[in-house]
């Protein structure tokens, strides 16, 4: 039976939009600072996928380890930006590129930078989501979520954060950084890839032994 949803990141501005996602779970949503769980996780994976696996599977494994496993489904996500106009950068590398250390406003800066003088049709960009769960049985699901957009001309709105103020979005005119908070949840990639893992979930707590058949540790995507 699950319990609760620990979520592998401390990034409060994420778990914020993540328990929003998931409150109709019923279940306590947790992050592994909130657990105390700390991990130096290295994401070498090529895919959002993989990393989001590899930081699920670090997380799992530590609670295994401390013996609270029992009835946690461990989640973690990868996101990442890609560009058309530089082929698709910085993409896996979004969280680390110019440094992981490396203000987003510096980040946004440098991307706004190389896009000048690119026109409007040339500027198109998605925000691409991966999220990965552990289930308390050893099963294994990962779920997709894009949004398409564009990369705008300057920094707007404060709703948002990382690439957010640089995304815009034409359906609304407005960057995601803008988007109030039910918006940018029903659209976000995040909000896609999250709403599509729930619906696996669901079928675990609805009382299947498994998502789907397969043997445990099955990647289901």
């Amino acid at each position: 039976m699950i319990k609760r949803i620990v979520f592998a990141t401390g990034n409060a501005g994420k778990m914020k939009e993540i328990r929003a996602i998931l409150a109709d779970l019923g279940l306590e949503v947790l992050s592994m600072k909130d657990v105390g769980v700390s991990a130096d996780i290295e994401e070498d994976g090529s895919t959002y996928e993989e990393n989001a696996l590899i930081k699920s599977r670090a997380v799992a494994a530590g609670l295994r380890k401390d013996g609270r496993l029992e009835g946690t489904v461990v989640m973690a996500d990868d996101s990442g930006l890609e560009i058309d106009f530089l082929n698709r950068e910085p993409g896996v590398y979004s969280a680390r590129y110019m440094g992981e250390d490396t203000s987003y406003r510096i980040k946004n800066a440098n991307l706004i930078e190389r896009l000048e003088g690119v026109e409007d049709e040339r500027r198109g960009a998605r925000f691409v989501c991966a999220i990965a769960a552990v289930l308390p049985d050893g099963h294994e699901l990962t779920s997709r979520g894009v949004i398409e957009g564009r990369i705008g001309y300057e920094e707007k709105g404060e709703n948002g954060f990382g690439y957010d103020p640089i995304f815009y979005v034409p359906e609304f005119g407005r960057t995601t950084a803008e988007l109030t908070e039910a918006e940018k949840n029903r659209v976000s990639h995040r909000g896609h890839a999250l709403r599509l893992m729930k619906e696996q979930l669901k079928e675990f707590t609805e009382g299947k032994n498994s998502p789907r058949s397969g043997e445990a540790g099955e990647r289901i995507s």
